[in-house]
């Protein structure tokens, strides 16, 4: 990559200021190649050029990717003035500015969020043209009569909307049922509204999976970690 001022590089991967970047930059805790620098218009490539910061490496990503394990009650936002969102639930270490979900969650919705700055990527996967399938666990309070399931899978018409096939089968019936549903594309509310169109009752509903990558089972609610560039790729395979 081009060299780029210390100050911009520094607060470009973190929720630092550039003044804040730029006040300790001139304490003299960051050096380049082993010299400290204190002149904040010192150009540098982190590709080729050792930056530390209190001796700490200095890691630059053009870009970052977060899973998170969407909690209840949290809204899929960059901000909201009322509500907590998940980018304010996301840890320090990984904030950085301009993050937002790539797809929303319902508040109510728990499961797979992808949190990132690349808005590229997120076009391209939410896009009509290149959208990724959605993998879902919906929880009903009784079985769903099959007529209404063959006109899921088949591509219902909601409201005056025409719909994409889903792929929905009963994985569980022990106790409440729960059904696995894969979408295509993403309408408003559209499993809230195509369950409502049957004789049954949404009771919960969860993202597991966005495109070939599932959600890392270990997170527990609220947690979050970074994709790795093969997940990435897996995000993005048919």
């Amino acid at each position: 990559m081009a060299k780029e001022r210390l100050d911009k590089l520094i607060s470009s991967q973190s929720m630092m200021t550039r003044s804040e970047a730029t006040k300790l930059i001139r304490s003299g805790v960051v050096t380049v190649n082993g010299a400290a620098v204190k002149n904040t218009s010192f150009k540098a490539d982190p590709s080729i050029d050792d930056i530390r910061i209190s001796g700490t490496p200095f890691t630059y990503k053009k870009h970052i990717y977060i899973m998170m394990n969407k909690p209840d009650g949290i809204v899929s936002a960059s901000r909201d003035p009322k509500e907590k969102t998940v980018i304010d639930i996301i840890p320090d270490s990984m904030k950085r500015p301009d993050l937002f979900p790539a797809g929303r969650l319902d508040k109510d919705t728990t499961g797979f969020v992808l949190i990132t700055d690349d808005g590229e990527f997120a076009h391209n996967i939410l896009s009509p043209r290149h959208h990724i399938d959605k993998t879902y666990l919906a929880e009903t309070d009784c079985i769903i009569e099959e007529s209404f399931l063959e006109n899921m899978r088949n591509g219902m018409i909601l409201g005056d909307e025409q719909l994409l096939e889903a792929e929905i089968d009963l994985i569980e019936h022990q106790g409440n049922p729960v059904y696995k549903i894969v979408l295509r594309e993403g309408k408003y509310h559209q499993i809230k509204r195509m369950i409502s169109s049957t004789n049954a009752e949404l009771l919960s509903l969860r993202r597991i999976k966005m495109g070939n990558l599932p959600l890392d089972e270990s997170l527990a609610p609220g947690e979050c970690r970074e994709i790795t560039e093969e997940e990435l790729n897996m995000i993005q395979q048919k």
